[in-house]
């Protein structure tokens, strides 16, 4: 979304569906951070998905206990924007000068996003010479309705913050997780509570952005089911043993397995969308992050289903971390994707 004020010091704000994380940084040399400042809050659910004035009081004290643990100091907050709230997309437009493109967007923009104009918050962003035709550009396109971001925006500066930005998840992930590779195409994910962000990237931008609705809880579901076990169990089940054939006798592995199977053929299929457009370009490989990093053999599984070698992504990787908070953050490091992406904003991108 665009930025609505000027940068200077501020926080990422990741309100997640069944936690809070705050996180801010400090520039360290060329695209490094230190770690200032970060909190941690749990949250139940169902508040989360309600709208209810109690839900949003209780999920407002969350924000604020968050930020408090954290001491962060400064109001002016970068917000994420939940997948299931916006439409990305990339598109190909004509190679014209940055005037002409503008003009373009404006009219044109319309056609690519699945709501009316005047009911969307639309923001675009150049990415280059396009990969599959180099007589045009792609240009990375964003929207959300009008009424959740105002509705969003309310909330957040009605606990007393400055709203300076707000932008999808999946963005953010991309931030945290680039890791500047040049010309070759890599998969990331981030696998949250309810869905799971993903991205096709080349270098440094996205060149595919999808969210797929299977998260850890729809794994959860299905272990207490077919293992016949309250929920809380079957998770500490999934997260201690994962998906590994010699634990339990491999019992969990067949429980979550079918879930599995439909959440490896979506990735598998958005792969295969990205070599149809991109037929010379070739995704190398894959980085999970949240869930899907802290999953016992999780890797594995998703190596076996797309052929593709799949490791852990560190969102951390381009922040300086001290050792007393790497100890603090070990048991939920993987989950500050997205808190870390919307931290490491800079200026208008």
């Amino acid at each position: 979304m665009k930025l609505i004020k000027g940068m200077g010091e501020f926080f990422g704000l990741d309100i997640g569906t069944n936690a809070i994380r705050v996180v801010q940084l400090s520039p360290n040399g060329q695209n490094n951070w230190n770690l200032e400042h970060y909190g941690y809050v749990p949250v139940d659910s169902k508040v989360i998905k309600s709208d209810s004035e109690e839900s949003k009081r209780k999920l407002g004290e969350s924000i604020m206990t968050a930020i408090g643990q954290a001491g962060i100091k400064t109001k002016n907050v970068a917000i994420g924007l939940p997948s299931n709230k916006t439409f990305t997309t990339v598109i190909d437009v004509p190679k014209v000068s940055e005037g002409e493109l503008k003009a373009t967007m404006k009219y044109q923009v319309d056609q690519y996003i699945p709501m009316a104009i005047d009911e969307a918050k639309v923001d675009w962003a150049l990415l280059g010479e396009s990969l599959k035709d180099p007589s045009k550009y792609e240009v990375l396109l964003t929207s959300t309705a009008v009424s959740y971001a105002e509705e969003r925006l309310e909330f957040v500066e009605g606990l007393g913050l400055n709203v300076i930005a707000a932008e999808p998840d999946p963005i953010a992930m991309v931030r945290a997780l680039a890791t500047g590779s040049g010309n070759e195409a890599r998969l990331v994910m981030d696998m949250g509570e309810v869905s799971t962000d993903l991205a096709v990237m080349y270098g440094d931008t996205p060149r595919l952005v999808r969210t797929i609705p299977t998260g850890v809880s729809s794994l959860v579901k299905s272990a207490s089911q077919n293992l016949n076990v309250q929920e809380d169990q079957a998770r500490q089940f999934i997260l201690k043993f994962g998906l590994a054939p010699d634990r339990l006798e491999g019992q969990v592995l067949r429980a979550i397995e079918s879930t599995l199977d439909n959440f490896a053929n979506e990735v598998v299929k958005s792969i295969k969308f990205f070599q149809t457009r991109y037929p010379n370009v070739v995704v190398s490989g894959m980085s999970l992050s949240g869930f899907s990093a802290v999953i016992p053999r999780f890797n594995e599984y998703m190596a076996t289903k797309t052929a593709l070698q799949a490791v852990q992504a560190n969102p951390w990787q381009k922040v300086k971390v001290s050792q007393t908070d790497q100890q603090q953050l070990m048991p939920i490091v993987a989950e500050f994707t997205t808190a870390i992406g919307l931290a490491q904003r800079k200026g208008d991108k």
